[in-house]
């Protein structure tokens, strides 16, 4: 597979898929959202994948958006995008892994921020090593909660938690808190990535 901002990796039965922007925190831009999408797509028409990892190049899983247009990031009005109305771009990603025919595990390596946070509540095991960070951080940016995340971040964590994380914006360390949440299983480690890869050894065809 021929991508230029993720990783697409099998080994075995067990496809890994490296947002792969290390010198940006592997930030979420249109042609990550559509290589993930291909990604996707590809992993579930191969019948030799049992399981699907995420994880994130170099110190981070992802920092969100990409910012670097700045105040033209949500303007779809802006000089080269298209006009109109346009899909939720994280909600199209979210959309397509919930639609998975494969069991999906983050690996999540590091600040997870944004859509890199919601992007994981559409999986179905979320490991964390003891770097990760979550920021449910729209409310500091003057948007709506993205990704589909209104819908599963309150199935997971409860609603009362949900508003809080989502009205509050901050950055998730407390590791006990996450745990004790439901979201995350944590792990003392510097890096989660080994711990998933027994998953699909203990699974039969």
């Amino acid at each position: 597979m021929n991508f230029e901002q993720i990783l697409y990796v099998k080994d075995g039965p067990i496809l890994t898929i490296t947002l792969n922007r290390p010198d940006k925190l592997n930030a979420f831009t249109g042609q990550m959202m559509q290589e993930l999408i291909d990604a996707m797509d590809a992993a579930d028409a191969d019948d030799e994948v049992r399981a699907i990892i995420f994880t994130g190049a170099g110190r981070g899983f992802c920092a969100g958006a990409d910012l670097s247009s700045g105040k033209d990031t949500f303007n779809n009005d802006a000089p080269g995008k298209p006009s109109g109305l346009q899909r939720d771009g994280g909600g199209l990603l979210t959309l397509r892994l919930f639609e998975s025919k494969k069991p999906l595990i983050s690996a999540c390596n590091g600040p997870a921020v944004g859509v890199g946070a919601t992007m994981q509540c559409a999986m179905d095991i979320r490991l964390a090593s003891e770097k990760a960070r979550y920021g449910f951080v729209f409310s500091r940016r003057a948007i709506v909660p993205e990704a589909c995340s209104s819908w599963f971040l309150p199935r997971i964590v409860g609603i009362q938690t949900a508003l809080e994380w989502t009205f509050s914006g901050r950055v998730l360390k407390q590791t006990r808190r996450l745990t004790a949440a439901s979201f995350a299983a944590f792990t003392q480690k510097k890096t989660c990535y080994p711990l998933p890869r027994h998953l699909p050894s203990n699974s039969r065809r």
